[in-house]
């Protein structure tokens, strides 16, 4: 791929912010004084926002869901080829858009012998065989290009032993078997969605001598307890009862043969029998309504195979004005399981539309944005974010000097209550400021902010009543971004009214009855929670491509820190104590960021009642957007894969604090004083005081080394 030669030849920034900053003011285009202070112009994000056309939306989704597109197969490569016809339009294309594509390993389900869960009697007879493929209620779930349901990295294998129910599949609920007498060894286990993560469920029975691993959707969980034909699709949109739920069940993200690397023919790649975070045992998804009749001596055969196969990326680029070497990320994946109508083509009918608008404008000469903007459609996703982690291997040092943000929108809308969004502390400002601005639909004149704040909320110190943020895990495109390389990160959505329904994720998730018909009649009738998606999506990249400031508020961070260390003061403190460890320090090194914070507001503030020396502006938008990197630490938790952020890890410990601080006090809780366990507690503490004063120091004042 050769999007750097698309931005034009740009000294590069280096990773130290002094010479990064000197380095920028050179790449910055010479001109006059007032092209330099470019800044959001209202009146063009208005005519953006009146724009954007739910109708065009809707006709997008029909187009990209119409045929199922499994990652690398003919239907994937004809939307790349979409894509890149789209963006490449003559009257509403971008100023450049490249497809690149990477050599990855992935996993599928025999054509010549399909996985099977049947029910055998002692001498081996099959008393009942469940479904291998879901009802064809909508002419849409049959067909060759419909993948059968499977677990995604499973072994190949033909277990056969007593089932077991074992409720979510999580450890505890196998160690409850187990105290209740229940023997495990050569079982199989029945499990339901929720709980723990996919592959999980697989290691954690694995450990107890489980051989295989069956998993559905419980109508519980999905459906509000409802299951029968006739409140089900196509009659509503609860699932079926023969849906079941595709999905990867690797446990990192990324190609599991280049971990760190980008997956080009060049690079080393690991042996596949070698590999770790595969489910160690064969394991099988079916649908509730054989669930609910297997009983006694079940066989489980499992005929997956790995695969290397292309898959692409596609980048649309447009070039800054003033600072073409700033990029502000927007990005969703292309590929689905089958047709994909909701996940992820949603979010990409979104991408489309706002693309077509943004490209018209730019192709008029009537718009050009202050930074570059990048949009990407990612590939190979569903089988554990590949392409998007392809693309921050190879291009580590460029993005980690150079990315302003990334906006990812997947699903853009689950249900259409209310705006869902999650982020980073700094980026709550710019949603809250786009969606105040955004009429939320069908509600006569309500915005999306008091819309969204009727449903989720909470109580700020600083601002009162406002809406909730939620923090990002690694569900979907945005986990390398923030978790290896740091970059503030946002997700956008549209979601259920959570006092209505019970349901984990939208029923028909992962499965064949995700089509357009679907969206259509019963998840956004009219695609107006669509077109809310798009301006609020919209306007956020506006913001943050366009304006003379970056509106990054990094005093957020310190309503998220202070939080943590209440938590850990309240919860552990004591437990501390115990062992001579003491929280003084972290205390001391939260108070120094807040002060660094807001001293760095109020020189933000002072230079925009001025005229600021575009140098001045360039200095303060890069202690903005480098303030996420100095949380990272990859040496922080060696146990897990591209996790280097010290604030947003995955946390295993059950007190809501800093996730290293929580898992080593969690796993030192039952060992002796002085134990490894009890130093590990010590280095967590003192990585956390290092990257707090490492962030304070970047806010402060440049020449203030």
């Amino acid at each position: 791929m050769k999007w750097v030669n698309v931005l034009g030849g740009i000294v590069g920034a280096a990773a130290l912010l002094g010479l990064g900053i000197i380095l920028g003011h050179f790449a910055i285009p010479k001109g006059t004084n007032s092209q330099h202070l470019q800044d959001l112009d209202l009146e063009i994000l208005e005519s953006i926002m009146q724009q954007l056309d739910a109708s065009r939306i809707r006709e997008n989704l029909r187009e990209l869901s119409r045929e199922p597109h499994l990652a690398s197969s003919p239907q994937d490569e004809a939307l790349v080829q979409l894509l890149l016809q789209r963006w490449r339009d003559p009257e509403s294309g971008l100023d450049s858009a490249e497809a690149s594509t990477y050599e990855v390993l992935l996993s599928f389900p025999s054509r010549e012998q399909p996985n099977r869960v049947a029910v055998v009697s002692p001498t081996g007879n099959v008393l009942f065989s469940c479904r291998q493929s879901e009802q064809n209620l909508t002419g849409e779930q049959g067909g060759p290009d419909v993948v059968p349901p499977y677990a995604a990295y499973a072994p190949p294998g033909t277990p056969q032993g007593l089932l077991v129910y074992a409720n979510q599949g999580t450890e505890e609920d196998f160690m409850k078997l187990q105290a209740q007498g229940i023997k495990l060894e050569g079982t199989i286990a029945l499990t339901r969605y929720g709980g723990t993560g996919r592959g999980a469920k697989a290691v954690n029975a694995a450990k107890h001598g489980v051989a295989g691993v069956l998993v559905y959707t419980d109508p519980a969980d999905i459906n509000d307890g409802q299951s029968s034909t006739n409140e089900t699709f196509p009659n509503s949109w609860r699932l079926p009862p023969s849906g079941v739920e595709r999905g990867s069940y690797y446990e990192y993200f990324g190609d599991p043969l280049t971990p760190y690397l980008p997956a080009n023919p060049s690079s080393f790649r690991l042996d596949p029998d070698t590999v770790s975070g595969f489910p160690p045992i064969p394991t099988q998804p079916i649908g509730f309504e054989d669930a609910k009749i297997l009983l006694c001596q079940v066989n489980v055969s499992v005929y997956n195979r790995l695969e290397l196969r292309n898959s692409s990326n596609v980048l649309g680029i447009i070039r800054g004005a003033v600072e073409p070497d700033r990029y502000v990320l927007y990005g969703n994946h292309r590929d689905s399981w089958v047709h994909g109508a909701v996940d992820p083509s949603s979010g990409t009918a979104v991408l489309l539309e706002l693309s077509r608008v943004l490209g018209t404008l730019l192709k008029k000469g009537t718009w050009r944005p202050r930074r570059s903007i990048v949009f990407a459609s990612w590939g190979a996703e569903e089988f554990g974010l590949i392409g998007s982690t392809e693309f921050t291997e190879e291009f580590f040092s460029k993005l980690q000097e150079r990315a302003v943000a990334y906006i990812n929108v997947d699903i853009s809308v689950f249900a259409n209550a209310t705006l869902r969004a999650q982020g980073t502390p700094p980026v709550q400002s710019v949603i809250f400021a786009a969606s105040k601005q955004i009429p939320a639909p069908s509600l006569g004149g309500l915005s999306i902010y008091d819309n969204w704040i009727r449903y989720f909320n909470r109580s700020s110190p600083v601002y009162g009543l406002v809406p909730s943020l939620g923090s990002l895990g690694a569900g979907s495109d945005y986990a390398p971004f923030i978790h290896f390389l740091g970059i503030s990160s946002m997700d956008i959505a549209y979601t259920y009214d959570r006092s209505k329904t019970s349901a984990r994720i939208y029923p028909t998730y992962h499965t064949a009855f995700d089509t357009f018909g679907y969206v259509d009649k019963f998840v956004d009738p009219g695609f107006s929670s669509h077109q809310a998606v798009a301006r609020t999506a919209g306007s956020v990249l506006l913001r943050l491509s366009d304006s003379l400031f970056l509106p990054l508020n990094v005093s957020d961070y310190g309503e998220t820190l202070r939080s943590f260390l209440q938590a850990a003061q309240q919860n552990l403190g004591v437990l501390l104590e115990q062992h001579s460890i003491s929280l003084v320090p972290l205390v001391t090194a939260v108070e120094k960021f807040e002060g660094a914070a807001g001293a760095l507001d109020q020189r933000i503030s002072a230079l925009q009642k001025a005229t600021p020396d575009p140098l001045q502006v360039r200095m303060l938008n890069d202690q903005l957007m480098l303030l996420e990197r100095t949380f990272l630490n990859p040496r922080a938790f060696p146990e897990e894969r591209y996790y280097s952020h010290v604030l947003w890890a995955p946390r295993t410990g059950s007190v809501a604090t800093f996730p290293g601080l929580a898992n080593a006090c969690s796993r030192a809780m039952n060992t002796s004083l002085g134990s490894p366990a009890w130093a590990e507690v010590q280095r967590q503490l003192s990585i956390l005081v290092v990257a707090l004063e490492g962030a304070a120091a970047t806010l402060r004042p440049v020449a203030d080394f």
